[in-house]
This record gives structure tokens, sequence and C-alpha cells, in this order.
């Protein structure tokens, strides 16, 4: 419910995808690691976590368009971590955030995501530990800000 998951019918368990509220250009990144949904018509069910970075959870159901990222990668030994605050279809949503955080955090950024349809504008910030990405995370969520915890390759520039 907490993670950000979701559910589909043929989709391999580990499978990530970006999904995109199409009604407000926000995206989420989550794994599939259920089955369904079983009601026609509906072709992925979100976790509590992944529909409430999209601003959907009153609504229940919006139209989104999913893109197929991959299987999940085999963990590295060292990672880096990262706290992303948001991801946007529309560049001007993310400037206006980072400008909005950088306020109050230092190591704010927006990283370029493209696939083969959409450039996808994330707003994250660096930090030196897991202990800090917790912390600052839960800085964010105090502050009404919905939030996840990346673990990233040393080199990986995103």
């Amino acid at each position: 419910m907490y993670d950000l998951t979701a559910a589909h019918r043929t989709l391999p368990f580990g499978t990530k995808v970006i999904v995109t509220n199409l009604k407000n250009g926000k995206s989420v990144i989550v794994k599939i690691n259920d089955r369904g949904p079983f009601v026609r018509g509906r072709i992925i069910d979100l976790s509590y976590a992944a529909a409430k970075m999209l601003d959907m959870v009153g609504q229940g159901v919006v139209p989104v368009r999913i893109e197929v990222l991959g299987q999940v990668p085999v963990e590295s030994a060292h990672k880096n971590f990262i706290v992303q605050v948001g991801a946007f279809v529309f560049e001007k949503n993310a400037r206006h955030l980072k400008q909005e955080l950088e306020n109050k955090y230092k190591g704010v950024y927006i990283a370029l995501f493209k696939t083969s349809n959409q450039t996808y504008y994330r707003v994250r910030i660096r930090v030196a530990s897991m202990e800090e990405a917790q912390k600052l995370a839960e800085e964010l969520v105090k502050d009404g800000y919905s939030v996840f915890i990346i673990e990233k390759e040393p080199n990986s520039d995103q």
C-alpha cells in the first residue's frame, strides 16, 4: 500500500513502468508486484502511495499512459541516495517546484528522463546517506509533499 507498486494482468513481476496521469501530467515509476485489475476497461491498479503521487486518490480512476521500462536490475553493493519530490511532463511545473524547494533545501535539481514517447522532468534532492534521505523525506512529507527515496548507482548522473 505504501510502496510504489502496481498490479497488471500480464506484465512480469518486477517490471518497472512509468504511469502518467493524463489529466495533470504527473508521473510515477512503479514496480509490478501483483495481478489485476480484474475490472473491465482498467489496465493497471496502483498502490495508495503511487495513486497519491499522481493526485488521483479521491478520483479513484483516471486516464493514464503506461510505459514499460524493464526488469528491476540486480542490486549493487554501493549506492547513492536521492529524494524525489515530483515528476512532471511539463517542464514549467518541475521548475516551479524546484524554485519552491530551493528556498528551504540544498542540492535540489531536475533530472531529465526520456522514453520513446515522452520526456519527464524529475525534481530531486541529493543526499549523502540513507539516514539523511529518510530524515529529509519525513520533513518533506510534513510539509505536504509526496516523496520517495531512490538508491542510485554511484556514477549515475540522474
